[in-house]
Order: structure tokens, then sequence, then C-alpha cells
């Protein structure tokens, strides 16, 4: 058994237990968690993590200024009109409890008529009933309220709160966007820091403003966007930003047609400068606060997660908080990385699955709490093998996982895996076969986070894309994330593949960005000098010019959306190709339709209908290979997480850069290899429950075989 690196969830609650899982784990700090306490004199086990809020908390603050609560711009539900007037009930569908409508910016509402898309002003609110009634309407037009609402119970207590069933008090907000409150803050901090001299480090939980988690009439999430800024719609903000930049924010900025500017969105210039504006905001006020928690000796460490909007770890403003430390979630590997690879702090530390919550522990539950735990360690070891996390930990209440003893023993078998992974690696180097690009809206700001709705739960139209970047986590690849602005002028030139992955008009896809020539004639040129291309869905896609990917040239493929329908294709022949020797089937996600293959390209897989026999128009290229110039282009329509599909991605990745395979790699796609140059060690990784067989070539493409134990790291 091996000790630190290991933050303990303490709970006051499990008494003497607690210092019997500590040494177990190998703990060497602990942490309170929100509802608990932590135990007596913490200090005997290591450091002391103490949570922090700074907007939530203090009720008697937020009841002696309700004026100063956070607000945020809600839609109301779409009515349709029957007659000359139309009634809407602003607040239907909403919690009543989380929300209160402000009049006292009645003039900052906003109602649409939505089948136009244009404004009505001949309107009137009853505070009473809390309906507005729209006059001289449009019959049979549908009819919205975009409405400013006060945040009247944090939203994620409110998850806290109905999951594990708490009758505690509900917690108001409060914004340092007014004067006020931001010195409040900046007091209790102080305040707060002398009354807590064993706290060694403050786990900010998070900053100023929570993400957009919206709940409905019943209680259950309405709205989850993890990278959502509409809650930080406060009239100070909009009106400071107006001075700052001469840009004027309305409503239908902050609602969006209802969409909220969720991470889909190809981001408007206007909402790429606000996001700029309030980066600067939260990142100048926090860095107050943490010169607080220095002064008094104490480290301060910020949860990327809960009210982090606004302290982008990759934006340009987040270096001057000052911070010491970032911790998060652990979804999988590409948490792993997102976490592990954020610049400008000490340390990084991951917070594993499962939480220690009623809904994984409870009786009966044992065997699967255990499942998950091996799934989510699995998942993530991959990529701190790559990138690795400084120190982990988990999240809830101790005395619910201290009732499973088989997972108190597992978590001792990890917790010293993750240690002896860790000095291995320490801050060497692994070897990386190429670098790949991956092209979208939003570049560099959402490193590691595209095609990210909730922390890397598994949603419908992403898997199939997320998949690339869980795969990449865990792949002797360096990354780097490009926006489309950058490559304009040209891809730079250590970059070996370029991906871009996504939905037809979303910001990972691109939709009219496709349309810039220069964009086009800047990826044309690489590949056709001889990079790699990688399409995934709908690449490039955006219905102009007799194409609708723009770049289906380069590509070899495109999609019948039926303007070429009477367009006979005659390249419907599957071929036999290194990339799916040994593959029988292919799992493609929620897949794409209607993908048909260019004269020229080579289809790698197919798929026919029973309802016609011409041998035209009929398949639907699943997979496909193109040779543009000296480069290269795969298309695939869909590439969920899977052992199978981390393998072929990476084939495909060294197939259009034109590298050897046989290099560092393992040739069972249930194992992986990593090589670090500078111990010249290479670690085996078997990332199955049973035993495995592999070919395994080292640097130099020299063969062994290896045999495997389940699970099994392999050093070399």
């Amino acid at each position: 058994m091996k000790q630190g690196r290991f933050t303990l969830p303490a709970d006051n609650a499990l008494g003497e237990k607690t210092k019997e899982i500590a040494k177990k784990w190998g703990a060497d700090a602990v942490r309170d968690c929100d509802g608990t306490a932590l135990p007596d004199n913490p200090k005997q086990f290591g450091k002391v993590y103490n949570t922090y809020f700074i907007v939530r908390g203090d009720n008697e603050w937020g009841r002696l200024h309700p004026e100063e609560a956070q607000r945020i711009f809600l839609l109301s539900e779409r009515v349709l009109a029957t007659s000359e007037s139309v009634e809407i009930e602003i607040m239907k569908g909403f919690l009543k409890d989380e929300f209160d409508p402000d009049t006292t910016y009645l003039d900052r509402w906003e109602v649409y008529d939505r089948t136009e898309g244009v404004l009505k002003q001949d309107w009137a609110y009853n505070e009473k009933t809390g309906v507005v009634t729209v006059k001289n309407v449009k019959k049979f037009h549908e009819y919205t309220v975009s409405f400013l609402a006060r945040i009247t119970w944090h939203p994620v207590q409110i998850y806290n709160y109905l999951t594990n069933e708490w009758t505690c008090e509900k917690q108001l907000t409060y914004d340092p966007a007014f004067p006020n409150t931001k010195e409040y803050i900046k007091k209790h901090m102080e305040e707060w820091c002398l009354q807590n001299p064993d706290t060694d480090v403050v786990r900010f939980t998070t900053f100023l403003y929570q993400f957009t988690l919206i709940f409905n009439h019943l209680g259950k999430e309405k709205q989850v966007e993890w990278f959502g800024y509409a809650q930080t719609a406060n009239p100070i903000h909009i009106d400071n930003f107006y001075k700052k930049t001469g840009i004027r924010l309305t409503a239908e900025d902050f609602v969006d047609d209802g969409h909220y500017n969720n991470i889909f969105r190809t981001p408007t210039e206007k909402f790429k400068k606000y996001m700029e504006y309030m980066e600067e905001f939260v990142c100048e006020t926090v860095a107050e606060l943490v010169e607080i928690c220095h002064k008094h000796g104490k480290e301060a460490m910020m949860f990327l997660g809960d009210d982090w909007i606004g302290s982008e770890p990759y934006g340009d403003h987040f270096q001057k908080m000052g911070l010491d430390a970032v911790v998060g979630s652990v979804g999988g590997g590409v948490t792993v990385r997102m976490l592990s690879e954020i610049p400008h702090v000490k340390y990084h530390e991951g917070r594993f699955l499962p939480y220690f919550f009623p809904d994984t522990f409870f009786d009966g539950n044992e065997e699967n709490a255990v499942a998950e735990l091996n799934r989510n360690w699995l998942t993530a070891r991959r990529a701190h093998m790559r990138k690795p996390l400084d120190r982990m930990g988990f999240g809830g209440y101790l005395s619910l996982a201290a009732k499973f003893p088989s997972f108190i023993d597992r978590v001792e078998e990890i917790a010293d895996e993750f240690r002896t992974v860790y000095e291995a690696i320490d801050n060497k180097k692994p070897y990386c076969r190429l670098k790949v690009g991956l092209l979208n809206a939003w570049g560099k700001k959402r490193s590691w986070m595209s095609h990210m709705v909730a922390h890397e739960l598994w949603y419908q139209s992403i898997y199939s894309y997320q998949g690339i970047l869980e795969a990449i986590s865990g792949l002797p690849v360096d990354i780097q994330f490009l926006s489309f602005d950058e490559v304009k002028d040209g891809v730079p030139k250590d970059i070996d593949v370029l991906i871009n992955a996504g939905d037809a008009y979303t910001a990972f896809s691109g939709g009219r960005d496709w349309l810039d020539e220069k964009l086009q004639t800047a990826i044309r040129e690489f590949v056709y000098n001889g990079g790699g291309f990688i399409g995934v869905g709908e690449p490039t896609a955006c219905s102009a010019n007799g194409r609708y990917f723009q770049l289906a040239d380069v590509l070899g493929v495109d999609e019948e959306i039926g303007y070429t329908l009477s367009v006979d294709k005659y390249n419907i022949e599957k071929i036999s190709h290194e990339l799916t020797t040994d593959m029988q089937t292919f799992d493609y996600g929620e897949d794409k339709k209607n993908i048909y293959a260019l004269d020229g390209a080579q289809v790698l897989d197919i798929v026919f209908s029973d309802r016609f026999k011409r041998n035209v128009n009929v398949g639907e290229v699943k997979m496909a290979v193109n040779e543009y110039g000296k480069g290269r282009s795969f298309y695939i329509t869909g590439i969920p997480y899977s052992f199978e599909n981390a393998r072929l991605l990476y084939k495909a990745m060294c197939y259009v850069s034109h590298k050897d395979l046989y290099v560092s790699y393992s040739s069972n796609p249930l194992t992986e290899c990593n090589y670090y140059p500078t111990s010249g060690k290479y670690a085996v990784v078997n990332n199955s429950n049973d035993v495995q067989t592999t070919d395994f070539y080292n640097i130099n493409g020299k063969k062994t075989t290896l045999t495997l134990q389940p699970m099994e790291v392999k050093w070399l």
C-alpha cells in the first residue's frame, strides 16, 4: 500500500471508521462536501480542504438584499393566438422556487411574434396573475415573452436538495456585479479565513456564475448547458458591456430563440465579445479573493463545475486569478485530459465516479457500484497514462460508501495503481506519433470540451463525436484545438491531421463558416501538399455552390439532400483496405444516411436497401478514403467510443498522415502501448477485464508477444 495523492471525502457522521478508510486508501488530505462537516481535528488526516461558496450560502445577506440576486433571461412557452389578443403565463413550465420575474427591469422584457420573428410593443404584465397580455396580434401566430427573472434558489443546491431529499433551508443567490455585494464577498472571505485556521485549501465551488441549469415545474432538469452564460444576465453587466464595447445586448441575445447560446450554436461575434467581458470581470474579481486566501497562508482551488462560468480554464484571462489548483469530476478520459492540461496552476485533481450519493449507494447495489468504479477507472486510466492528474479523490458521503466493503477494497487497489502510474510517468512526456488539429468554431477555448453538454454525460447526437476525443485522450497523439479563424491563413506547420466532426450547421461542423473561400483553400492546400483530413458525420456541411460538403472533393464523399437525386452515382463497390482488416462489424453510433462516394474515392463500408435493385443511387456509404494530391482523407459517419473505434481512428490518423503504424504499438485493440522516451519505459495496458495476448512493437518496430492479466499495466 502506498500513501498520498488522495483526498478523502470525510464525514463527521462516520466517527472512527473515517480513520480506518483514510489509512486504507492512503489519504493525505480530507475535504468536506455540500451538506457535511469535517471530523474533529481534521489535521490528523493531513491537508484540509474546505468547500467555499462565494455567491450562495449566506441567506441572511440574501434576505437583506433581495434586489442583488443573480438574474437570467427566460423564454416563456410558445402560445398560439386564436383571437385578437393572447395571454401568456410566463412562469408556466418553470420551477417557481428557482425564479421570480423581475419587474424592476420591465423595460428589458421582450415580446416576440415567433412566426414572423418580430418584436411586439403592445403588451402589459399583470404581477398578480403572472400573465402577459399581448394585444393586436395575428391569429394563428405563435408568441413568446423573454423576461428577466431573479434566481431565488441556487440551481446546484436544487439538484442536491432533491437528489438527497434534504429539508434544510433553500440557498439564495447574490451577485457581485452589484458593488455592495462585491465588497461583501471580499469582507466575508477575510472573516472566513480568520475563522477557519485549520483550512489549508479553499475549495471554491465555484466562483460567481452558475452554468445554465433550469428546472421545470416538476423539479426536473429543463435545460442543462454546462457552458451556458444565461445566468450572467445582470443589467449592470449588460450596461457596462455597452459602455465598453458599444454593443447593446437585449433579451433575445440571451434567450437566443430558446437555445440560450448553447455550445452547439456557432457563436456570434457579439456573444463571443460578451463572453470575453464576463471572463475578465470574473477573473479580476476572483483574483482579489485568491489574494486574501494567500495572505492567510491558504491555497485556492477551483472546482471545474457549478459556478464556473467566466473562469474559462483555456481562456485568455484565467491566469489572472492566481489559482493554485483545479479539481473536477472525472467522467472518463476526456475529463482527465481537460483537467490535467489546464495551465497556470500547480496541481490538478480528479473526483472519480461514482459519487457517494444515495442514487448509487443503496442496499443491494454493491456489485453495481464496484462495476461503475471499474468502468470509470479503466476509461480514465488511458488518459492518465498520457497526461496524469496529480491527485485523485471522490465526492459525496463516505458514510454511504462505507457500507460496501468490496467497494472500499477496490478503491484501495485503484488508489495504489493511480500512484504507481503517476510515479512512473511524473512529468515525462509520452511519445506522440503525430499531431492532430481538431477544427471547430470554438478552438482553444473549448480544449477537451467540444461535443460535451453536461460534463461528459452520454448525450444523444453527440456521443458519435465525443468518441473521437475519448479515443484521442489515451492515444499516442498530440492534439491542438483550432478555430476556423486560426487556419484561414494556413494550417499550422506542425499539424499532421485535421479533424472536422459534427452535425451540419452546429459549431462543431461549422455551418456557414465553410462559405469562406480562404478557409476552404487553406485546407485544400494543406491536404494537397501531403496533410491528412478526417471528417466525421457532416463535416464542412453547408448547402451552397452545388455542394453540401464544401470540401467534398477532399473527402471523396458528399451527402444527398434531394437536390441531386437525378444524378446517377456508380461508386458503390466496397473494397478491402488496411484500415478495416480484421474488423467484422462497425459501430457508427447514430450514423448518417444518404452519404455517397464521388468518383475516385475508395468505399470501405456501404449498406444497401432491399427496396431498390438498380446499381446506382442505392448505397449509403459509411466509411471511405480518398487520395488528394499528395494527401489523404478518411470519412466515417460516426465514431462513438469503443476499443475497436479507438483503434480504427488511430489507424486512420496514421494512414492519412503517411505514418508507419507499427511503432510503439500493441496489436490487440483491447490493449494499448505508451512509450516514455526520457525513461526509456513502455507501458502496455490491458483495458479489459479478461486476459489478453498481443503483439507489442517497440519504437524501432521490433515485435514481442505479450500476455496481460485483466486490467494489467505491464512496464517494460
